[in-house]
């Protein structure tokens, strides 16, 4: 309970009985704190002064003066009472640590003569040396090794005199230590040495100083990562070239398996990446079961990605199946990780270099069909790109990139012109018959009846068919204008009953039907064994007017331009 605040005047915390209250300040502290020596020597030697009567917890005319850096009313207070010199305050300060940590030579010169011991900690087990170090102090450093401090002693944390100074690149420091007998090996709670806290910080002047004395050039932390991992994550290229020169192993992986070139990819740090390439080797680069390709893709580093692939590394390289786990869509190429960003100039990059567009499960194709993106799918189908793929996890009856297509009729369109199957379309179980009516999928099939269960995955292996997937709620109001452009690249066919009862649907479709009802124009049935012969790609190279070569490849122009 807080009580006798007065206001306008000096206060402090006094504990009395576990009770916390204010009082003004006494007489002695106040006097200290404005280094009135005078008024502390009379004070100090009145009678009935009581000099270990603290101010607030554990706060002691010592260690105002230490604090304040008042060495004469320090001496003064010792010489009266020498029992208060390492007396701690409530969070285990001692007059010592106090003076250090506010950078009082003169106090700590004063506290040292008189006796005061020289590693005693706080309750973070921080010693004088480790904060001097800490406040890069050197002549409180070199005046607590003089009389004797504890080189190694760890704070609650693990680390040590040395690491604070490394810490802070302060080489006089580091010198002073080591020649006291500081270890350069000790690490902190989480394995961390002091040559790793340099390279990890980028204080070139104290790693060169640890090389020097022999520290391990590969140390690595409790995660696995090394000095030389940690230096290249935070784009330290002076300590990165430095580290190499020594030798360091580049092809050291961290816990999450990733060598130093990878995470430099994923920075993007150039100069680093360069210095990196001809220390990495390539059979441990698969060893991780990913390429520092695909995190330059994924982060869209297309400068970083034109240095590797001129590296020579490979941009089929696939990730592993842990690591394609580790993504909803199972994907696995560079090319893949370009196409989903919508990174144009790496798709293009990448299909020059060679990328194959038909090595993931779900293609880069159907991706930028599922994106709208005309131009990549343009250079995916330029590049072999296969147009009737399957998603085993999916089947169709039809091209699955169809799925993602329909609704914008120029790419569906496209895809048709360049190979893509129309008859596969009209092939449906059903045919005229009444079909059943379409199935949702459950999220938790294992609720179905088991003869349900059953029945679903037997469709499921079947296969959705084009009829199904064009009967879909936010698809069907294009029915027509699909069936009518399919139309354009099939012969003769049947439509089925639910194709029909679509075009049926709206009274302007019913043209589409009369387009479908045989027999199919005979210019029509040649153009489309002229293709089934020569092929779409091949069209080109026919010695043929251009009007008939654009017929040829359904562009909309007259035979009278032949």
């Amino acid at each position: 309970m807080i009580s006798g605040v007065l206001l306008g005047q000096v206060y402090s915390f006094v504990y009395d009985s576990g009770v916390q209250f204010y009082r003004e300040e006494e007489p002695l502290f106040k006097a200290i704190r404005e280094g009135d020596v005078g008024r502390v020597k009379e004070l100090v030697m009145r009678p009935g002064t009581n000099l270990m009567l603290p101010s607030k917890p554990g706060w002691l005319a010592v260690h105002q003066a230490a604090w304040f850096g008042e060495d004469t009313c320090l001496r003064m207070l010792l010489s009266a009472q020498p029992g208060m010199i390492n007396k701690r305050t409530v969070c285990g300060e001692t007059p010592l640590l106090v003076a250090t940590g506010t950078d009082h030579l003169g106090c700590v010169q004063v506290l040292l003569e008189n006796g005061a011991k020289p590693d005693i900690t706080n309750y973070d087990k921080e010693t004088p040396l480790y904060r001097a170090s800490e406040r890069s102090n050197a002549a409180i450093v070199a005046e607590l090794l003089n009389h004797g401090a504890e080189v190694n002693t760890r704070c609650s944390q693990g680390w040590t005199a040395l690491q604070e100074a490394v810490l802070r690149n302060n080489v006089e420091i580091c010198e002073m230590l080591l020649k006291a007998g500081a270890k350069h090996n000790l690490c902190n709670m989480y394995g961390i040495s002091p040559l790793f806290t340099a390279a990890q910080s980028g204080q070139l002047a104290t790693l060169r100083l640890l090389i020097k004395h022999g520290a391990d050039i590969n140390t690595q932390a409790d995660d696995g990562a090394t000095a030389l991992y940690e230096s290249a994550k935070n784009g330290h290229e002076e300590v990165v070239e430095l580290l190499l020169s020594q030798k360091a192993d580049a092809n050291k992986p961290g816990r999450t398996g990733l060598l130093p070139l990878h995470i430099a990819a994923k920075r993007s740090s150039d100069i680093i990446v360069s210095m990196l390439i001809p220390a990495t080797s390539k059979t441990r680069v698969r060893r991780t079961g990913i390429s520092p390709l695909h995190l330059a893709a994924e982060r869209n580093h297309d400068d970083m990605l034109e240095m590797l692939i001129e590296a020579g590394f490979d941009v089929n390289a696939q990730l592993s199946e842990d690591r394609s786990r580790l993504y909803a869509d199972r994907r696995s190429t560079i090319l893949y990780f370009s196409v989903i960003n919508n990174n144009i100039d790496a798709v293009r990059l990448l299909l020059a270099a060679g990328a194959d567009p038909n090595l993931d499960v779900f293609r880069p194709l159907m991706v930028a069909a599922r994106h709208g993106c005309l131009q990549t799918i343009t250079l995916l189908v330029e590049h072999g790109a296969n147009i009737n793929a399957a998603v085993p996890t999916h089947p169709t009856t039809f091209p699955a990139v169809y799925m993602f297509s329909m609704k914008y009729l120029p790419m569906f369109k496209f895809l048709l012109d360049h190979g893509g199957d129309a008859r596969s379309c009209f092939d449906c179980m059903y045919g005229n018959q009444p079909h059943p009516p379409i199935k949702t999928i459950p999220s938790d099939r294992s609720e179905l009846p088991e003869t349900d269960q059953v029945a679903l995955e037997t469709e499921l292996r079947r296969g959705v068919q084009f009829c199904e997937m064009i009967s879909v709620s936010n698809i069907s109001r294009w029915a027509g204008p699909i069936i009518d452009v399919l139309l354009d690249y099939v012969g003769h066919v049947t439509l089925c009953s639910r194709l029909m009862e679509h075009l049926d649907s709206y009274s302007e479709w019913s043209t589409i039907k009369e387009k479908a009802a045989p027999p199919r124009p005979l210019m029509h049935l040649c153009r489309l064994q002229i293709l089934q012969l020569v092929g779409h790609r091949q069209l080109k190279r026919l010695p043929l007017p251009g009007g008939l070569i654009r017929f040829l490849q359904h562009l909309e122009m007259s035979l009278d331009d032949c």
